[in-house]
């Protein structure tokens, strides 16, 4: 009977590691695979800076590389730069991992807006928010060349990793790491 009651114990227990697992979001249960580099090709449109950045090891994120895509991603018409939210360059990875486009630059329309700037584009119709995630670092708007637009949209609805915005008469999908949402 003792032994009943342990191999029932050991098949609870595992199946309720199980169905653990099964529940964590997405974000949690990818921390869980093996961590690896991650590489960003990024040109930046209105610049025409390009920037090919290893900014996370597999272990931790490469302070150098991040001082370096927080200038591509810089307020170029006030000359501003603001530290951008890494969490914003793991979804690009990832986005780009699921798209199988890593191999593809990234075209940057528009990363860090300072409060000035993003007034000065805000008309009525444009679609820049009044309290935009530009501001602060955390969102991008962007495509990236021979994809299509609606796919890029898709995949990053997909990751339910932020909000995503499409912009398909500007040519651009905006991510950010803000609450999932979408327009």
């Amino acid at each position: 009977m003792d032994q009943i009651d342990k191999h029932r114990r050991k098949w609870l227990a595992l199946g309720t590691a199980a169905m653990g697992i099964a529940l964590l979001p997405g974000r949690a249960f990818a921390m869980l695979s093996t961590p690896r580099p991650r590489i960003l090709v990024i040109n930046n449109l209105h610049t025409g800076e390009t920037l090919k950045t290893e900014f996370f090891d597999g272990k931790r994120y490469n302070k150098d590389e991040l001082a370096r895509l927080n200038h591509l991603f810089r307020d170029y018409r006030a000359g501003k730069v603001k530290n951008i939210d890494p969490q914003l360059f793991d979804h690009l990875y990832r986005l780009q991992v699921m798209l199988g486009t890593h191999n593809k630059p990234v075209q940057l329309v528009s990363g860090y807006r300072s409060l000035a700037t993003n007034e000065s584009l805000r008309e009525p119709g444009s679609g820049v928010a009044k309290h935009s995630y530009h501001t602060q670092g955390k969102a991008m708007d962007f495509h990236i060349q021979g994809v299509d637009l609606a796919h890029i949209r898709k995949a990053a609805l997909k990751m339910r990793m932020g909000g995503v915005g499409y912009y398909p008469q500007s040519d651009f999908v905006h991510i950010d790491t803000g609450p999932a949402r979408t327009w």
